[in-house]
């Protein structure tokens, strides 16, 4: 059964039954501070028990168990770029994918490299989910990125279909913002885990989700049967951003967008059946500079 036709269910009930919702490799990278020798033991077990705890762990209560093949793919790539005792400081490097419908396909949703990851670890400790406590800031942000997995894919499913999810990553973000550890809080950076949630459910903002439903669902879904059409639905999409550019320019959503998508977009435009792409490449030009060498590849 198709995740869509899951979450339709998801969203006319909940119930007791409980369900792991992602299939998520974990990693971590030591590298840096000697994790390859003697003390390479604590970051062994880390990694094993961020792995059972991300995929173990019921992130909402589901009304239908997912199979393992409905399960959101994705991953979490940790480096270790400091060590003091038991404290650590480095990045955390989030992506997902989802299939895209009627092939063999896959398609990237969110990636996100945060560069404000620190916590503390003793081995062995407990990661416990508790979204009204603090438990540590490892839990809170491991947490609160497979929440917003979960949102973004949901998202691209069905019109603002990650709105719960997002609003629980929400909740965890604020219960952390007293925690003094940076990333939680509008004074830290103007691109960070506060902005990250706080912008996704803003009403200032709505094009970006709009985007996501428009051009996975109406575009990359009907890829298998209509490639003209899902090209136009695409550039439909990516229209909806230019739109939240005119009034949030440089918006940190967009780059959020395009990390993930860039690389797609071109290959999408690049190949297959021929659609009008000028409009399309003046818009990317616009929105996402950054990406110029890449558009440069789309034909005109």
């Amino acid at each position: 059964m198709m995740r869509k036709i899951v979450l339709f269910f998801l969203f006319i009930g909940w119930t007791s039954i409980q369900a792991q919702e992602l299939n998520c490799t974990v990693k971590v990278n030591a590298a840096k501070v000697g994790g390859g020798g003697a003390g390479a033991q604590v970051f062994k077990t880390l990694e094993r028990s961020l792995n059972d705890f991300v995929n173990k762990t019921s992130w909402t209560n589901n009304a239908l168990k997912l199979k393992t093949s409905e399960r959101i793919t994705c991953s979490m790539f940790i480096t270790i770029d400091e060590a003091n005792g038991n404290k650590y400081k480095g990045t955390i490097q989030v992506q997902s994918s989802r299939p895209v419908y009627n092939s063999a396909f896959s398609t990237p949703i969110f990636n996100y490299n945060d560069k404000d990851f620190s916590f503390e670890y003793t081995e062995f400790q407990n990661l416990n989910y508790n979204p009204n406590t603090f438990e540590s800031n490892l839990v809170s942000v491991i947490s609160y990125y497979c929440l917003m997995i979960i949102g973004f894919d949901a998202d691209t499913f069905a019109q603002d279909g990650g709105t719960a999810y997002y609003e629980m990553a929400q909740d965890i973000a604020t219960v952390a913002q007293s925690s003094g550890y940076a990333g939680w809080n509008m004074g830290d950076t103007n691109q960070n885990r506060y902005f990250l949630i706080n912008n996704v459910l803003s009403t200032l903002y709505v094009q970006f989700r709009d985007a996501l439903y428009r051009y996975h669902f109406e575009g990359m879904d009907i890829m298998h049967k209509d490639q003209k059409t899902a090209k136009e639905k695409i550039i439909s999409a990516i229209t909806q951003l230019s739109y939240m550019e005119l009034s949030k320019p440089n918006s940190f959503l967009t780059r959020v967008f395009f990390d993930a998508k860039a690389d797609e977009i071109v290959s999408i435009f690049t190949g297959g059946p021929a659609v009008d792409n000028s409009v399309l490449v003046d818009k990317l030009y616009t929105i996402s500079p950054m990406n110029s060498a890449k558009w440069s590849e789309i034909k005109m």
